[in-house]
């Protein structure tokens, strides 16, 4: 459990400090006061760029008249079990950089540095943002990446896979349009990444299929919700076989024969055609019978928020705990559909931080969150 935030020179806040205890908090106050900022603080405390996807550059406090942000740090206080140590404790996770202008942000726990993965022994962020609102009508990469982003917080190594599968393929690329435009490309390096391809893209579909199967089945088993319900499908060429029953091994050789058929037509092209890294994730709207793509922007931001609650369920059975983010979240829900979210979020028992211009879309919370107002870079209780 999160029990306290502190922020330097990050974003909007030159010092901020947030002390929380087990339930959901609610950040209010106007525009850009910098309610977003705390979640994407919070967001960082997983592997990736978080909920904005900012470079460490981009996230330093600015006077007037700087050319670049300072140096920067966000640090968190938790309270629970640590699986390093026996029995409960106090735990402190940092992330920041400390040179302004650095590239690449620290990752401390317990004082001492430690790769990004590790984070997800400790906390497993889940969020939604406006962007969320428009999620199946929207570009392919960015549903697949929000897809990602749920396996992986519940299976740390999907990232691993799937940056390792990208950094390969940013290479194969790079080899086969220096061959297309006349320089000699390593047929043995060629084939080398193409194996590496093959192996870590079957990981990836393998973990994927898995989770929609899980997510799925946890959809299917809250028909109560007051949700729109959604019959999820990934959609490409090995994602099909993966949902046929194909095992790895299979899968392996469909995407390593696939590379090289797609050899001549990537090189054409100057981008790459074939692979996982062009899986769709579609959702059906079962009750309309028809795509969520076609749906309005409120019943997108609600068949989204149903696939974020069933993942946040799927987290809470066990591991660290999952911490839901949602930036905007009354925006495009009745009142119903509010009052029900606030509902599964204080059934599940979560820590949800959630933001908000009017404290009274909230209101059916009061007595069960934190209140927090946001304003001139301060975090004001109440």
């Amino acid at each position: 459990m999160i029990r306290s935030l502190t922020l330097t020179d990050f974003r909007s806040y030159a010092s901020a400090r947030l002390d929380v205890g087990p339930g959901p908090v609610v950040l209010h106050g106007p525009n850009g006061a910098g309610k977003t900022n705390v979640l994407e603080a919070l967001s960082l405390f997983t592997p990736g760029k978080g909920l904005r996807g900012a470079t460490a550059q981009e996230m330093g406090r600015r006077e007037p008249g700087e050319a670049g942000g300072r140096a920067w740090a966000v640090a968190l206080t938790l309270t629970g079990p640590d699986p390093h140590k026996d029995g409960g404790d106090e735990i402190r996770l940092g992330t920041g950089v400390q040179v302004a202008g650095a590239g690449r942000r620290l990752v401390r726990i317990e004082g001492e540095t430690a790769q990004p993965g590790r984070l997800l022994d400790h906390l497993r962020p889940v969020w939604a943002t406006p962007e969320h609102d428009r999620l199946f009508s929207d570009a392919r990469a960015d549903r697949l990446k929000f897809f990602d982003r749920l396996v992986f917080a519940a299976d740390p190594g999907h990232a691993a896979a799937v940056a390792g599968y990208e950094k390969a393929l940013r290479e194969r690329l790079r080899l086969l349009v220096d061959g297309a435009e006349g320089r000699e490309a390593d047929p043995l390096w060629l084939d080398a990444l193409e194996v590496r391809l093959a192996e870590t893209g079957a990981r990836a579909t393998v973990a994927r299929a898995q989770a929609l199967t899980v997510l799925q089945a946890a959809i299917d088993g809250r028909s109560d919700r007051p949700f729109p319900q959604a019959d999820l499908a990934l959609a490409g060429e090995t994602e099909t076989l993966a949902s046929q029953g194909a095992d790895e091994a299979t899968l392996t050789a469909s995407i390593r024969d696939g590379m090289v058929r797609a050899r001549g037509r990537d090189a054409a092209a100057g981008r790459s055609l074939f692979g996982p890294h062009r899986a769709d994730l579609t959702a059906l709207h079962r009750a309309k019978n028809r795509p969520a793509a076609e749906g309005s922007s409120g019943e997108q931001k609600a068949l989204a928020l149903n696939l974020i609650l069933a993942q946040v369920g799927r987290l809470s059975t066990g591991g660290a705990a999952p911490v839901l983010l949602l930036d905007e979240a009354p925006a495009h829900l009745d009142a119903d559909r509010r009052a029900a979210l606030f509902d599964e979020i204080t059934a599940l028992g979560l820590q949800a931080f959630m933001t908000g211009t009017e404290a009274e879309l909230f209101s059916p919370l009061q007595g069960r969150a934190a209140f927090v107002r946001v304003e001139g870079g301060e975090l004001i209780p109440g």
